[in-house]
């Protein structure tokens, strides 16, 4: 089985010349090719992991429509240029229910041989999900290679003890069990998680910033982030879009208020994603079908705008 599926060929929406959106400046790569880019793109669409509502596996394909018909123009940073796609990991487009035989933490490890290649292209990696518990696959070939931080985006923790199986819950608990240098969340909500888990991530030396403290300051925020990330040699960013309010982010498995706002989000992206030591950023928990709108689908497609700008743009 080849590593990934033909990728899907993009095309601007505007019939105005002068409206260069992504859908005019993305092109598909390989494996073989994709040092040429800035970026590149990466779908996996998978969901049988979820603790909640499913639907994230539909995220790649709408992240990537959405995004297609955005300008490449942010007005500190310049137009975004250079960005292949890959297509989607054909270890999990072949799944096309969303169901597989194998338990979730053996597609980890076999979703982890094209992610180690995917960061071998030296090309910064852009994982669109896909549920959360894809997050170790994508990580875990980096601390093969140094110590590493991640800035976990999300309304909750996700270092739920692993079970019978992992879960959209337990990637990061397993990641730090694998030797994850340093860890911060940011944007968690109030009670959404338990104590135990909170005391786990202290223990660890780890980062809690809230929702709240997002709010009253983006940017200090970010810092808080990034100074917990002293030890890292690199940084990779995760976002699980029900960081966003619910209002914002209908279209996630697990929606509640007191979330951050897109703008407040996109401040956060903009700081972090300027970090030089950025190894990959993902977006996962987009759930088009239980969507509204196209709220969280947009959301998330700007946030990924957001972060091709701040690591690849003028003025980074």
């Amino acid at each position: 089985m080849t590593a990934f599926a033909e990728p899907p060929r993009w095309e601007r929406p505007s019939s105005d010349p002068n409206d260069e959106t992504f859908g005019d400046v993305v092109a598909a790569a390989t494996l073989e090719t994709a040092a040429a880019y800035d970026a590149v793109l990466v779908g996996e669409p998978y969901d049988g992991a979820v603790i909640g509502r499913r639907g994230a596996r539909e995220g790649p394909a709408a992240i990537r429509e959405a995004l297609a018909g955005t300008k490449t123009h942010h007005f500190d940073a310049g137009p975004v240029a250079a960005v292949g796609d890959l297509g989607d990991v054909a270890l999990l487009a072949s799944d096309a229910d969303g169901e597989s035989s194998a338990s979730v933490a053996d597609l980890q490890r076999r979703l982890r041989e094209t992610t180690a290649a995917v960061h071998d292209a030296d090309a910064l990696p852009v994982f669109l999900g896909g549920d959360n518990s894809l997050t170790y696959a994508n990580v875990a070939p980096l601390l093969e290679r140094g110590t590493v931080g991640v800035v976990n985006l999300d309304a909750h923790l996700d270092v739920r003890e692993v079970r019978e199986d992992a879960t959209s819950g337990t990637p990061y608990r397993q990641l730090l069990d694998d030797g994850l240098a340093a860890y911060a969340c940011v944007g968690a909500r109030h009670f959404e998680t338990s104590e135990a888990y909170h005391g786990f991530v202290r223990d660890r030396g780890g980062e809690v910033v809230t929702a709240e403290e997002v709010g009253a300051d983006p940017v200090e925020a970010a810092r808080l982030a990034l100074d917990a990330m002293d030890d890292a040699e690199s940084v990779y960013v995760s976002l699980d879009c029900d960081v966003l309010d619910a209002s914002a982010a209908p279209g996630v498995s697990a929606p509640t208020p007191g979330g951050v706002s897109t703008r407040e989000l996109y401040r956060l992206l903009r700081v972090l994603a300027g970090d030089d030591r950025l190894a990959g950023f993902e977006v996962v928990e987009c759930a088009p079908p239980l969507d509204r709108d196209g709220l969280t689908v947009d959301a998330a497609a700007r946030a990924v705008a957001h972060v091709l700008a701040g690591a690849t743009g003028v003025s980074r």
